[in-house]
């Protein structure tokens, strides 16, 4: 049986938030701790549009922090499935950082979380694939079962032996 296929930008979700004192540290800007729930926030609704299902999450990648959100900033975090496996769902999430008095805008953060959607048991359930329909897409697409090896190599579920999208990253040239 072949699955349903959905586009990305079917599961595209905007979520803006506004920068408040207590989402801050002692220097004013935003906890790291407070963006991650509302990446995880806005990436969880952009899987469960996808899957049309719950999804729990499975695995963060790196967040790195190209600038601080300060107190004030409206932030706008925008999600949307890159490629969906058996029952995983990889999202992308950029995060951007706004000053609207001063007129600056700025990209704060991008990172990529995974989803595993699953049914009112908790067992995993089979995800629509996703139909790349322009190069951006397609880029993240092909890059996704990179990624997904990588992890699965980082937590000891595949031997870097088997990851045949990354095989030139572990092997050594004679």
């Amino acid at each position: 049986m072949t699955r349903k296929k959905k586009y990305p930008r079917e599961s595209l979700v905007s979520m803006t938030e506004l920068v408040l004192p207590n989402d801050t540290n002692t220097l004013n800007n935003l906890m790291g701790g407070r963006l991650m729930h509302w990446m995880d926030i806005v990436s969880a609704i952009a899987g469960q549009k996808h899957s049309n299902s719950t999804v729990v999450t499975a695995s963060v990648d790196n967040i790195s922090f190209r600038s601080p959100i300060q107190l004030g900033n409206v932030v706008t975090l925008r999600a949307k499935v890159t490629r969906a496996f058996n029952s995983s769902i990889e999202i992308r999430i950029d995060v951007d950082a706004e000053n609207i008095p001063e007129g600056k805008k700025v990209a704060s953060n991008t990172a990529y979380f995974t989803f595993v959607a699953v049914d009112k048991e908790g067992k995993p359930v089979e995800v629509p694939e996703i139909e790349p329909e322009n190069e951006e897409e397609r880029a993240l697409y092909d890059g996704a079962l990179r990624r997904r090896q990588l992890r699965l190599i980082l937590t000891g579920r595949m031997k870097p032996s088997e990851a045949n999208e990354l095989r030139s990253i572990f092997e050594l040239e004679d």
